[in-house]
């Protein structure tokens, strides 16, 4: 089956009278739309051939519709599909990733403007096909030539050569950049000074005759294009530099418009569409292989058979039948898994099983749990497992008899036969040593050097927890938390205290021996926060004021981790430890580090040794922790360098998080550290864990991407999880999967709860498998995609130049959509670039994982920085890739001030901002308020009690509370939106033209980047030179 697409012509969305353009006079509208073109006027053109049009009028001019390629070439595999995901890149390719020292086209001559260069460089690249999908034309433009007649051909805009009426011309699609002909000098836009030449002549265009390659015309960083029909497009202005000499003016074509980059996919729009399509639906998860709505989109999940995508996403939900189709798309085939995610209030809890002392029913081959996939048998006695398809007898007390369709009598009672995710109570087999387990322990260490007593931070971190231990998190009905609490300060030395509820002061016992750590007290020094309320008061009352007068600025780290294992150890417990720590560990003791940072290094073969954590005491120490359960948050308050990818491996392997406060001042980073802090505390959590994911045969898990510890190839350690952590699963073909029976998977989790009651939960999925390549490019999620290229791009740069990281990226993204262009849409001429429906905003979110600190080789950025997004991206989640990649760009200046929703966000790009607006951009990390030159002054004075724009001075960490309309909106919004993320964002507020704006920039991921990156449109021209590559 064809899929013929959805192509971009510009805005796309109005409604379409008369046929694709035209008013009336030719019967009904085409059920495809015309190509519109870039930049030129919408639609001036002539109506397309009918054949190329699947809609009732093809049968009227008597021609069949085009023949339509369904089959798949079972070898293509000259695009190389690498079998290993990170292979050397090819020698020939150029460079995707330029060097820092060429920002991008840095010409010498005077160059066109940046639209214009692209201008010429687009300007009839139409963008092609999405795949199905209605799609509306533009409005028909008043122009006069939207009248003609049907026959004439295309003006001759956009440097096509006149045809004569009887060859019609089919619809004028984008000619997007050919192979560039040109000198050495040209290198295309993302490949800033690379400049590799095109070995050969130019292909022949369509038309069938040769171009004349034309010697160094056209500007100097960009390459000249093909025309559609043979001759040069409309080339640059003549009078810009780079003009062709004595282009033939039949062909030069009328003096172009601005490009414009509404014609482009939009993020925005796909995500509003989904909203106006699925918003406030019950997404019912009965289907097997069904794409849920956006993570964006607000919907209610009803579990009917398959976990909730809240718990389990998937890059596509029709899996490709066989390993070369596999390998022929290139489309990554994973699953993200948040085992812990949050339900909405609406939505029901897991309900828990409890076959008491027999423990979960499983399969006696695989070991799958009981789950709807079990086929019932031979009247109930048995079952056939969905996975391993072995016969097992029920046990007596399980057995229930079937009804007339062979589903048994009690289905609707039991969860684990028909529900997609629940937990059960696990028996003591699944203990350690075979004994009930002891409720968890939060221990608070804090580092009481020179620099946080100074700062005011150990007083703000013990007033703090006064209040914050009376909401640990506890089990629903509970009347208080079962989690114990202790306390560590520590600078050269640990100082460990006595808190049992009978003493009437607090006692500190001191450890000055770091090298050999131990616990100097059992009784007393993990206690229940009730009972003692009165000494733990009175303990955190007096820490700021005992080290007052400190003058030691020399810390240690790995023995403050080593303490808290240890005391775990003796009280045989999980739990979690909260370290406040502010410098690089340089006291003699085991994990001392020294300064590596090396800005030589970057952009270089050893640039991956900045992200490599010193191993030794710390890769010994990760696997202690997780061996007890020990899951570490490590709160950094740096003011230099500390060795982050260090100091924070053993927080990145044990499901810990690392968070982060550059210059630390109490004034303005005190409450966005305290959001932080609570958030962490009150998280929904589940210790000691063990996850495995289990799949149906003929595919399986290969590969694992979290905050994660693997002792082995299958099972997933992480001392805790929290309802923000995910893991990334790739899964691969080891057999033929069947379109009849499709794929399962099930991922079971072994946990403590926070009571100390030891549980499995069960997700299960049922994904489909085709061996229509067509299929898996319908039912792709773009957003999962991106979460599992973030991730496999992360931890490949640990062993590879960030150059071929790159490279490989940027392949990978034309092979998929390559694939689909040869082997799913309708035929279509070479120059245009066509994307599956799914996958549309796709290159948006490739082209922005790209410019992200750890992949952008710039010595600006500063080290610590870089790893830590590194580590943070790896547990996150789908709709946290997404926000990260992709931030909200919001207006306020002119919103509805009474209605609920907030206004819709805009494009990530400077052309939506306006000199006179206010707009809100947040990607779940960082938080910026944007103010126009020209905001009016009473914008100014509702939200700021200032008189204007000018009056606005340093740092405001929160906006003041002023009772008018326009002052509570913004503060619900922002409020609204640090309540939904995972961490807490710091506002910071910026002024057009000031300095700080230069680092909101950088968030505008549609537009190039200051340490060198594309821009949006750039990249797909690139994208799109890639694509006609592979195909010719």
């Amino acid at each position: 089956m064809s899929q013929q697409g959805y192509v971009a012509a510009p805005p796309y969305s109005q409604a379409q009278p008369g046929m694709g353009g035209y008013q009336g006079g030719f019967g009904t509208g085409p059920a495809q739309p015309l190509y519109g073109h870039y930049g030129g006027p919408p639609q001036a053109f002539a109506a397309p051939p009918t054949a190329m049009m699947k809609s009732p009028v093809s049968s009227a001019a008597g021609m069949p519709p085009p023949p339509v390629s369904t089959q798949y070439n079972p070898n293509i595999q000259q695009n190389g599909a690498h079998p290993q995901r990170y292979p050397a890149p090819p020698a020939a390719s150029a460079a995707y990733g330029q060097p820092p020292q060429s920002p991008y086209n840095t010409m010498a001559s005077p160059a066109p403007p940046p639209t214009q260069q692209l201008t010429n460089q687009m300007s009839a690249m139409n963008l092609g096909n999405y795949a199905p999908g209605p799609m509306q034309s533009p409005p028909p433009p008043s122009s006069s030539v939207a009248q003609q007649p049907f026959q004439t051909s295309p003006p001759p805009a956009m440097g096509q050569p006149q045809m004569p009426p009887g060859m019609q011309s089919p619809p004028a699609t984008m000619p997007m950049a050919g192979p560039p002909m040109g000198g050495p000098q040209m290198a295309g836009p993302p490949m800033a000074g690379m400049g590799r030449p095109f070995p050969g002549p130019p292909p022949p265009g369509p038309g069938g005759f040769q171009q004349p390659s034309l010697g160094g015309a056209g500007p100097p960083g960009y390459p000249q294009q093909a025309g559609q029909f043979g001759g040069q497009m409309a080339g640059p202005q003549p009078g810009m530099p780079g003009a062709f000499p004595g282009a033939a003016a039949g062909l030069a074509g009328p003096p172009q418009k601005k490009l414009d980059p509404d014609s482009i996919p939009s993020t925005t729009q796909v995500i509003e569409d989904d909203k106006a399509k699925q918003g406030g639906q019950v997404f019912n998860t009965n289907i097997r292989g069904q794409v849920p709505p956006l993570v964006t989109t607000d919907f209610t999940v009803q579990d009917q058979g398959n976990a909730s995508p809240r718990f389990i996403r998937c890059t596509s939900y029709t899996l490709p039948c066989t390993t070369d189709l596999a390998k022929q798309c290139q489309v990554p085939l994973a699953s993200i898994i948040k085992p812990f995610a949050s339900l909405p209030k609406n939505e029901t809890p897991l309900y828990v099983v409890n076959h008491g002392e027999t423990g979960p029913i499983r399969c006696n081959r695989c070991k799958a749990y009981m789950c709807p996939y079990m086929q019932f048998i031979d009247g109930g006695r048995r079952y056939q497992c969905g996975f391993c398809n072995c016969v097992n007898e029920v046990p007596v007390f399980y057995f229930q008899h079937l009804d007339h369709m062979g589903r048994r009598v009690d289905f609707y009672e039991r969860p684990e036969l028909s529900l997609g995710s629940y937990e059960f109570v696990a028996t003591m087999d699944y203990c350690k040593n075979n004994k009930p387990p002891n409720p968890p322990a939060y221990i608070f260490m804090i580092d009481v050097s020179y620099n946080n007593i100074k700062s005011g931070l150990v007083k703000l971190i013990c007033d703090e927890l006064k209040t914050l231990l009376e909401n640990l998190p506890r089990e629903e009905g509970a009347e208080s938390s079962a989690i114990k609490v202790g306390f560590v300060t520590y600078n050269k030395v640990l100082h460990f205290y006595n808190v049992k509820s009978a003493l009437a002061q607090p006692q500190m016992m001191v450890v000055s021996d770091t090298a050999e750590m131990f616990v100097p007290l059992l009784d007393g020094f993990l206690v229940n926060y009730q009972e003692s309320k009165a000494v733990i008061s009175n303990l955190l009352d007096q820490i700021p004021d005992m080290f007052a007068d400190t003058n030691e600025s020399e810390t240690v780290f790995a023995p403050v981790i080593q303490a808290g294992v240890e005391a775990f150890k003796a009280a045989e417990c999980s739990g979690k430890l909260f370290i406040f720590h502010s410098s690089m560990p340089t006291a003699e003791a085991p994990g001392k580090l020294k300064n590596r940072d090396d800005k030589k290094l970057v952009n270089t073969e050893k640039e991956k040794t900045l992200f490599q954590p010193q191993k030794a005491v710390y890769e010994q120490l990760s696997k202690e922790c997780v061996a007890q359960g020990c899951c570490v948050d490590l709160f950094l308050f740096p003011s230099q360098y500390v060795d982050l990818a260090t100091m924070a491996d053993v927080p990145s392997h044990t499901g810990g998080s690392v968070y982060k406060y550059n210059n630390f001042q109490v004034e303005t980073d005190g409450e966005h550290f305290l959001r932080d802090l609570r958030k962490d505390v009150q998280k929904n959590i589940g210790f000691d864990t063990i996850m495995r994911v289990r799949t149906s045969t003929g595919f399986r898990a290969t590969d694992f991407f979290g905050a994660i510890h693997m002792n082995n190839t299958t099972d997933i350690e992480m001392a805790a999880v929290d309802c923000d952590k995910a893991v990334t699963v790739e899964l691969k073909h080891d057999d033929t999967l069947s379109e009849e029976t499709g794929a399962l998977m099930q991922c079971a989790l072994l946990y403590t709860t926070i009571n100390g009651q030891r549980r499995l939960r069960i997700h299960n999925l049922s994904l489909n498998c085709s061996s229509q390549l067509s299929e898996l490019y319908k039912s792709c999620e773009t957003d999962s995609l991106i979460n599992f290229f973030a991730k496999s791009a992360y931890r490949a740069i640990l062993n590879q130049p960030l150059k071929n990281v790159r490279e490989i990226l940027v392949n990978q993204t034309a092979h998929m959509l390559a694939c689909y262009r040869k082997n799913c849409a309708s035929p279509s001429a070479a120059s245009q670039l066509i994307l599956p429906d799914a996958m549309k905003v796709f290159p948006v979110y490739m082209n922005s994982l790209m410019k992200t600190a750890p992949l952008v080789g710039s010595t600006e950025l500063s080290t610590d920085d870089r790893a830590h997004q590194r580590l943070s991206v790896m547990a996150m989640g789908v709709e946290d890739t997404q926000l990260l990649l992709y931030p909200r760009l919001i207006p306020l200046h002119n919103m509805d001030v009474s209605s609920e929703a907030p206004p819709a966000p805009l494009r990530c790009s400077e052309e939506r901002l306006t000199d006179a607006g206010m707009f809100l951009l947040e990607n779940g990390h960082s938080m910026f308020l944007w103010l126009g030159q020209a905001s009016p002054p009473d914008l100014i004075q509702s939200i700021f009690n200032l008189p204007s724009l000018a009056h606005l001075q340093g740092h405001m960490p929160a906006l003041p509370e002023l009772d008018n309309p326009l002052s509570k909106k913004v503060r619900s919004i922002i409020s609204g939106l640090l309540e939904k993320r995972p961490n807490s964002m710091k506002l910071q507020i910026v002024r057009q033209k000031d300095k700080p704006e230069m680092l909101f920039r950088q968030f505008l991921v549609e537009d190039k980047s200051l340490h060198g990156g594309a821009s949006y449109m750039d990249f797909l021209c690139y994208v799109h030179r890639e694509i006609r590559q592979l195909l010719t």
